[in-house]
């Protein structure tokens, strides 16, 4: 057989690629619990912003009433909103009679009374204005009960399996109750998602209606603890005194939250306790990549000669503090793939090593799909070289 028409058999030998099997072990980090040490308040949780990995918890599940931190949830679902392009910050925002009528913290809006959203934010993000957090509601989703129930929607989306909302602001109602593990969950989406919300989050005073409304924030722990960066307050007669505090140090984030406090003096130093176990215990390692590592692949058999990679590597991987070692990531990738490939299609491993021992896998993926090659490609390819080049399919005896 001449050995050109061999490129025809082999355009007809197809096969799927191999897909490799990714198996994170090692030990994992248990978190701390009240064998450890106790805080003065009902529930809490420690919660790393970059893994989600808990550091600390205590009855982090039982349902509870949270008060003003639900405006976590709000104000994610506003800057969501916000980032999409269906509101801008500088759109008026129209004070209802029903928000007018929120009790508790508020800025005294009035019936008819236009801020803007950006001046919303501040109201809620600063003093924890229950008037304000129902106005943005209303503006975001048309009424309050429909964007509680985006509230609720959205919850379910983040895996929030202990929360129920039932109003926009946090005020005490029957059934509007959630966790200090789902509080973790959407604050930790708020941060990691709209970090810009710390703009408002850290800031001490501000003032609306031209300097006549002045705002202090609630959160005392910005003039005390180093690295704060945020999040909410709330107290309530049903919650108790509350709090999701949030500090970065040396490129670890955490996020604490308190649940159930009988002062407010008692939920500043849970956090605070939280805040620094986690720092003085834990770190973030740097994970680099090797530099030789490949961009492409070649790719058999593909209506494509290569295909692009992805790594799913974290730039950064939390350890025992003083345990990090000298981290190091190793590869697991076949020199060539073959078609068909779908987008996504995991083909390889990133395995990261501390001490040579393996403690978690991540994943290796091709970025885009590789369709295999047809019948008549191939024989359209092996037609056209007959047609522009026979003499090199002659066979001379």
């Amino acid at each position: 057989m001449n050995k050109k028409i061999l490129a025809l058999i082999l355009c007809l030998a197809l096969l799927g690629a191999p897909v490799l099997a990714t198996t994170a072990y090692g030990e994992e980090i248990q978190p701390a619990t009240t064998a450890a040490f106790d805080l003065p308040c009902k529930a809490a949780i420690l919660m790393d912003q970059g893994s989600g990995t808990v550091l600390y918890e205590k009855n982090a599940d039982e349902q509870r009433p949270i008060a003003s931190i639900t405006k976590i949830m709000t104000l994610l679902l506003a800057f969501e909103a916000l980032e999409a392009g269906k509101v801008k910050l500088t759109d008026v925002v129209p004070v209802s009679e029903h928000a007018y009528g929120m009790g508790g913290s508020q800025i005294w809006l009035e019936p008819g009374e236009q801020l803007t959203l950006n001046d919303m934010f501040k109201a809620i993000c600063i003093c924890s204005a229950n008037d304000a957090a129902v106005a943005v509601a209303e503006f975001i989703g048309g009424s309050e009960p429909v964007f509680v129930q985006q509230m609720n929607d959205r919850a379910a989306a983040l895996g929030m399996a202990n929360t129920h909302f039932e109003n926009a602001c946090g005020l005490d109602s029957g059934n509007h109750l959630s966790s200090a593990r789902d509080v973790a969950i959407m604050s930790r989406e708020m941060l990691s998602n709209h970090p810009e919300v710390e703009n408002y989050c850290t800031v001490w005073m501000d003032a609306l209606r031209g300097g006549e409304t002045q705002l202090i924030n609630t959160n005392k722990l910005l003039k005390s603890y180093n690295g704060i960066t945020g999040l909410k307050t709330g107290t309530t007669g049903g919650a108790g005194v509350c709090i999701s505090a949030s500090a970065t140090r040396e490129g670890l984030k955490l996020i604490a939250v308190v649940l159930g406090s009988e002062s407010g003096k008692e939920r500043f130093e849970a956090a605070t306790t939280l805040l620094d176990y986690g720092f003085a215990n834990y770190e973030n390692a740097n994970v680099t990549l090797p530099e030789t590592r490949p961009e492409m692949l070649p790719v058999t058999h593909g209506m494509e000669a290569t295909v692009p990679l992805a790594y799913a590597s974290p730039a950064t991987y939390l350890m025992p503090k003083g345990q990090s070692g000298a981290l190091q990531a190793e590869l697991e990738l076949p020199t060539t793939l073959q078609a068909p490939l779908e987008e996504g299609t995991q083909v390889g491993t990133v395995h990261i090593l501390n001490h040579g021992t393996n403690i978690a896998d991540y994943p290796i993926t091709v970025e885009a799909g590789v369709t295999a090659r047809e019948f008549l490609v191939c024989f359209r390819r092996l037609a056209f070289a007959l047609l522009m080049h026979p003499a090199d399919f002659v066979q001379n005896d």
